[in-house]
C-alpha cells in the first residue's frame, strides 16, 4: 500500500459472527465455532450498559483444556476477555493493524452505535485488504 489508499473496517471485515451467551457452556460454543468454522465468539451483552467479551480458542485450550476441565461445566463467562477492544467501522485498516500490535490482539469486534457489525482479524486486514491493493 502506497500513498492515500484508504480501506475502511468494513471493507474487509466478516460480517457474520458468531454471538454467544455468558452462561452457555464451553462445549456449547465449541459446537458452535465448529458449526460456524470460526476461532472466536463474542460474547453477548448482559444488558445496555455491559460490555461485549470474546473467548478465543486459545483461551478454551490454555483455560479448560490444559488443566484437564469439562467443557460441559465451565461457562463462556468464565474464559472470555471482557471488555473486548471494539473497532469503528470507518477506521483504515492501516490503522487497526497498528491497535491489534499496540494492545496485543488479533481480532476484534466491529462496533457501531453499540451493536456488532462484524469482525475483523488480521487475516482480514491483510488478506482482504493489502494484498487486494494495486
Amino acid at each position: 500500500m502506497s500513498g492515500n489508499n484508504y480501506v475502511a473496517v468494513t471493507e474487509v471485515m466478516e460480517e457474520e459472527c458468531l454471538v454467544v451467551d455468558g452462561l452457555s457452556t464451553v462445549a456449547e460454543v465449541l459446537a458452535k465455532m465448529v458449526e460456524k468454522d470460526v476461532a472466536f465468539a463474542f460474547v453477548e451483552k448482559r444488558d445496555e450498559h455491559d460490555e461485549y467479551g470474546i473467548v478465543l480458542v486459545s483461551d478454551i485450550a490454555k483455560q479448560v483444556l490444559a488443566p484437564h476441565k469439562s467443557p460441559d461445566r465451565i461457562n463462556a463467562y468464565e474464559v472470555m476477555t471482557k471488555p473486548v477492544l471494539p473497532v469503528q467501522p470507518d477506521m483504515d485498516i492501516r490503522y487497526c493493524a497498528r491497535l491489534f500490535d499496540q494492545f496485543g490482539i488479533s481480532t476484534a469486534p466491529v462496533i457501531k452505535a453499540g451493536e456488532i457489525l462484524g469482525a475483523v482479524t488480521y487475516d482480514h486486514l491483510v488478506l482482504k485488504g493489502l494484498a487486494q491493493q494495486k
